[in-house]
C-alpha cells in the first residue's frame, strides 16, 4: 500500500516541477500548489499510515501511551497547510498585479526592468 502512496506523491511532484518550468504564470502558481499538497502528502505518509490511538497523554501520565499515534507528522502537516495556502494567496495576489500592470500571463512578457537598464553601468560611466 506505501508504494501506490510513493508512486501518488513522485507523480504529484513531477507534475507540480513539470508545471513550474512553464513560461505560463498561472501554470507556474499551480505548480507551486500541486508540489505544496505533494510535500503535505509526502510529510503523511512517512508519519505512517496506522489505525492507532489519537495522541493524547493520559491523565496522570508524562508520555503518550503505546498505541497512540505520532502527533510530529500532524502538526508539520498542519504548519504546512498554513504556509502554503499563504504563499498561495500571496503569489496569486502578485500575479494578478502583475497581469494587471504589465498585460500579460507569461513570463516572457515580463520583461520591463530589463528595458529600464542596468543601474549600476550609469555608476560606472560616471564614476569611470
Amino acid at each position: 500500500m506505501s508504494l501506490i502512496y510513493a508512486f501518488a506523491v513522485a507523480a504529484q511532484m513531477g507534475a507540480g516541477i513539470y508545471l513550474l518550468l512553464s513560461r505560463h504564470v498561472m501554470r507556474i502558481l499551480f505548480g507551486v500548489v500541486l508540489l505544496s499538497t505533494a510535500a503535505n502528502l509526502l510529510i503523511f505518509v512517512a508519519g505512517g499510515l496506522q489505525f492507532t490511538a489519537p495522541p493524547v497523554i493520559e491523565q496522570g501520565s508524562q508520555t503518550l501511551g503505546e498505541g497512540a499515534a505520532n502527533p510530529l507528522p500532524q502538526a508539520l502537516i498542519l504548519t504546512a497547510i498554513v504556509i502554503g495556502f499563504a504563499l498561495v494567496s500571496f503569489a496569486a495576489a502578485l500575479v494578478l498585479k502583475a497581469y494587471y500592470t504589465l498585460g500579460s500571463v507569461f513570463t516572457d512578457e515580463h520583461n520591463d526592468a530589463e528595458d529600464l537598464g542596468s543601474p549600476f553601468e550609469k555608476e560606472a560611466i560616471r564614476n569611470g
